[in-house]
């Protein structure tokens, strides 16, 4: 049986050759290997203790389980079960639909999804950032901040209810470009067909994604490659001239200058260098104040983009109608090409000057003359056209808010004042508890915006978050927050003391780490190149399965199931079984089916 790996490198040999084509890929759906493979992929989620719509989840995985589902998938009898569906509050506080798959549909998904990721990932472009290895929202953002100089007009891109609107036939056709199994598509076909049950009723799907489907986000940045693509194009259409005309009077002094250049290079007498110099000095002070290039030189345009998921930013150097032109030209292609429609409310011109909303951050181009000296000493208007990312006030005082750490009292001026607020409903939590619910928040926020330019100004956000948990903690004790600060008082630090499963004595200190600005990658240049193959060996999980060692009753040479649970702190540890467990810090336990139903049955000594 082929090694995974060899077989993913393999795959990806070719895939930045979008010419071409792979004709066998369903029969490495045979390949039981390439399911242990996903299996340890995906197997730590917590939501796979969740049953599908087949009252089954992970528990209970065996190589018998997969050799079942390589038999459907052999003989083509294999069909993927409907999703169950359920809600999720949005942030605008609409509901978000999710579908919860069987895990057997997770895992096929899985396999299927490496197999995609080996033939495409190579020849995304490089504008693309989302669902993908070693791209994230921070990727995108600092191409922006990188490739964004300068411009003009930026046109904020949105479409509308995108993983629900994805057209099947469409989806197919662009998978057809490259794959030519049939099989394979007619996998794809029914994983998007599969439909969902809510309240126990049956609906068909007859366009998205599948809800929740592990394979949805590469389906969507395949799909959404069209759409890169095309941008590539309308960008070697719309740019036009090599570099912006001199601004008419900058030009004169530029002029002026050079003259007086030459005069001083020719000049005799110290005196006569002495005038000539601060002749210059004084024309240079004079071009500081006035631009470089030509704002308004028609004989210059740029055109840049950057997407992440379905999100996306234009960047115009050019006039309003040459933005407003080019969003008719996208909101057209997406229409006829990718029968997708832009959501008119968040697709925005907005003039670079004032701030546009990209991925949770406010982005915008400064204008500025303050002028610096550079390494030689000279000095230039370095900030002049440069983008910079900011952290939204109104996005850290509805996160504040979502938290229930503050509550806003308004003057009678008109001025909102944040104050700290103790949450109740972590009273009955322990010490501990309270402190790591806090700092993974802090941490968490901090960590996103830790790129923005005024990313010190989350320390706000800390500085509510700290005296929210100092009164929560005042409200668990029903003390004063003057008592409570000394009792959380640990040298310069705040923290708890707390005994772990071993009995040790050990600390926790609040989040101590500062909100200085740490900026990202620096580079437009993306690496683009798959990072599928990261294993060098069977993982622990895999060879656990493979050994048909059961790890408590010590037989061998049997079948083996996997046991699993959500979470390992969930376990109370009085079961030989559950103290087996915690030992390891494992979540799972390699059982012998008769142990294995002896356990579920609490009949496990």
């Amino acid at each position: 049986m082929r090694n995974p790996i060899y077989l993913l490198s393999s795959l990806q040999t070719h895939s930045t050759d979008r010419s071409y084509s792979y004709e066998r890929l369903y029969r490495n759906l045979y390949n039981k290997e390439l399911f242990l493979l996903a299996y340890q992929n995906i197997y730590a989620s917590q939501g796979n203790m969740t049953q599908g719509t087949d009252g089954k989840t992970i528990d209970a995985m065996s190589l018998n389980r997969i050799d079942g589902i390589i038999a459907s998938l052999k003989d083509e009898s294999y069909q993927p079960q409907p999703s169950r569906r359920t809600y999720i509050p949005k942030k605008n506080g609409k509901m978000r639909p999710l579908g919860i798959p069987s895990f057997d549909d997770k895992l096929v998904q899985e396999c299927v999804r490496l197999l995609l990721e080996a033939v495409y990932e190579g020849a995304f472009a490089k504008t693309s950032h989302g669902f993908r290895p070693n791209h994230s929202c921070h990727t995108a953002l600092s191409q922006v901040q990188v490739c964004f100089t300068g411009v003009k007009w930026f046109v904020e891109g949105d479409i509308k209810s995108f993983f629900d609107n994805i057209n099947h036939e469409v989806m197919v056709d662009i998978l057809t470009e490259r794959i030519k199994d049939e099989r394979f598509l007619r996998l794809i076909r029914k994983f998007l067909k599969a439909g969902y049950l809510e309240e126990w009723q049956y609906h068909n799907t007859y366009s998205g994604t599948p809800q929740g489907g592990i394979i949805s986000p590469i389906l969507a940045n395949i799909y959404l490659d069209k759409l890169d693509r095309y941008m590539e194009e309308l960008k070697r259409q719309f740019d036009k001239g090599t570099e912006r005309a001199t601004f008419p009077a900058t030009y004169e002094l530029e002029k002026k200058r050079g003259v007086l250049a030459k005069k001083l290079r020719n000049a005799s007498t110290d005196e006569e260098k002495n005038e000539l110099s601060a002749k210059i000095r004084e024309l240079d002070r004079q071009k500081l104040a006035l631009p470089h290039s030509d704002p308004f030189d028609t004989h210059f345009k740029r055109l840049q983009y950057v997407r992440y998921a379905d999100d996306f930013l234009i960047g115009v150097i050019g006039s309003k109608e040459d933005a407003q032109h080019v969003k008719e030209q996208v909101k057209a292609f997406a229409a006829n090409v990718l029968k997708l429609e832009l959501s008119d409310e968040k697709t925005l011109i907005t003039h670079s000057a004032k701030r546009a909303r990209f991925l949770g951050y406010d982005i915008y181009v400064r204008r500025s003359n303050v002028a610096k000296r550079d390494k030689k000493g000279r000095l230039s208007r370095t900030l002049n056209g440069s983008v910079c990312l900011e952290l939204p006030s109104d996005i850290m005082r509805k996160k504040l808010l979502d938290y229930g750490a503050m509550t806003i009292e308004t003057t009678v001026y008109g001025k909102e004042n944040w104050k700290p607020k103790a949450r109740y409903y972590l009273k009955d939590n322990d010490d501990l508890e309270i402190l790591d619910q806090y700092n993974s928040e802090i941490r968490g926020f901090r960590n996103y915006y830790r790129i923005a330019n005024n990313a010190a100004h989350a320390s706000s956000f800390g500085y509510i978050m700290q005296y929210s948990m100092f009164k929560t903690f005042a409200t668990k004790y029903r003390t004063s927050m003057r008592k409570i600060i000394r009792r959380l008082r640990i040298g310069k630090h705040f923290g708890v003391h707390f005994t772990d499963k071993k009995g040790k004595q050990k600390t926790r200190l609040f989040y101590k780490d500062g909100f200085a600005r740490k900026p990202g990658q620096k580079s437009a240049m993306i690496d683009a190149i798959p990072n599928t193959v990261m294993y060098s060996s069977k993982t622990s999980l895999m060879d656990r399965l493979s050994a048909r060692q059961c790890e408590l009753c010590g037989r061998t040479d049997m079948d083996i199931e996997m046991h699993h649970v959500r979470k390992l702190k969930d376990l109370k540890g009085k079961s030989y079984w559950e103290r087996f467990m915690i030992a390891r810090n494992r979540k799972t336990l390699a059982l012998c089916a008769d142990c294995h139903k002896n356990l579920h049955n609490g009949k496990l000594n």
